[in-house]
């Protein structure tokens, strides 16, 4: 489904606020926008998979309120998750203002009224998530205030990587749906009030293989470094993957050797040479990529590629 764009550019100076407001109530939940004087612009583009819907904008400083009546007037019960991209928010719900800085994601409860403040320019990207998938993962947040992701958290940089993708208006019906999934257990761990060896293991150790995944081509990538990454112990993070079945040795060599080989297949990559794909996805010895590969795959990289 392709996003959907609205901007105030095309609407004249005082109508502005008005069709922000529009705007908004459609494609993220229904608040009232306010705004000083008629200097104010925003741009707004939206993609929705029936109760998800994922949003980005950029505007000039105003403020966002949803009230008791707002919530009323509709049926729907979500979380809005925001990533801060420029400039900065503050979000208040149930306490004071929870201030917002690039990079960091905030998390406020829309079946309750809060107010967002933008006091300068700014640009954000918003995934508005049914209440049911994050309190199955994270009950916690029921009934408590707006919450804060820091950018420094050890799932902050998965939880942007994932509300980037959500958000660019490019993703298909089964993708979001994953995404979401994703999404939900990275905010439940980056929450957690609860000491890490009460979390559940599944969910931390798939926290543990997207992070591996996005750093494969890391040649320094080894289990102390991730596990500093996730303030967790030696110990846990091989517990986390004696639980999948393997070792983070052989995770790690099965995972590149795919990626590997996944590339030598590609007729897209067909300009870069073996030795510029292995040292990519984190192999520095050729030598014995070669003999990996071969005892993987039952041929020699060069084969894999003639075959396609």
């Amino acid at each position: 489904m392709s996003a959907k764009t609205w901007s105030t550019d095309s609407v004249r100076p005082h109508d502005g606020l008005s069709f922000w407001r529009e705007a908004v109530c459609e494609a993220v939940l229904n608040v009232a926008p306010e705004a000083p004087g008629e200097a104010f612009r925003a741009s707004l583009s939206g993609q929705s998979f029936g109760p998800l819907r994922f949003a980005s904008f950029s505007s000039t400083g105003h403020f966002i309120v949803r009230e008791r009546a707002h919530v009323n007037r509709a049926s729907d019960d979500h979380y809005l998750i925001s990533l801060q991209q420029r400039g900065r928010s503050g979000l208040e719900q149930g306490d004071g203002p929870c201030w917002l800085e690039p990079g960091e994601i905030g998390i406020v409860d829309g079946t309750r009224p809060f107010r967002v403040s933008f006091p300068t320019a700014v640009s954000r990207l918003l995934a508005v998530v049914p209440r049911q998938r994050i309190e199955a993962r994270a009950p916690w947040l029921r009934g408590g205030p707006s919450r804060k992701v820091a950018a420094t958290s050890a799932y902050a940089d998965l939880a942007r990587r994932h509300l980037t993708e959500l958000a660019s208006g490019h993703v298909a019906s089964l993708q979001a749906e994953l995404l979401t999934d994703n999404l939900c257990n990275l905010l439940a761990l980056a929450t957690t009030p609860r000491p890490d060896e009460e979390l559940q293991v599944g969910t931390q150790a798939e926290a543990i293989m997207a992070y591996c995944r996005a750093h494969l081509g890391d040649a320094e990538l080894n289990p102390r470094a991730v596990a500093a990454h996730f303030g967790i112990s030696l110990r846990t993070l091989h517990l986390r993957f004696e639980a999948t079945g393997s070792s983070f040795g052989r995770w790690l060599l099965e995972s590149r050797l795919e990626a590997c080989h996944r590339a030598l297949s590609d007729p897209a990559q067909h300009g870069r040479t073996i030795s510029e794909i292995a040292y990519a996805a984190g192999f520095g010895d050729l030598s014995h990529f070669s003999k990996a590969f071969r005892a993987r795959f039952g041929e020699a990289p060069r084969d894999a590629r003639k075959g396609h």
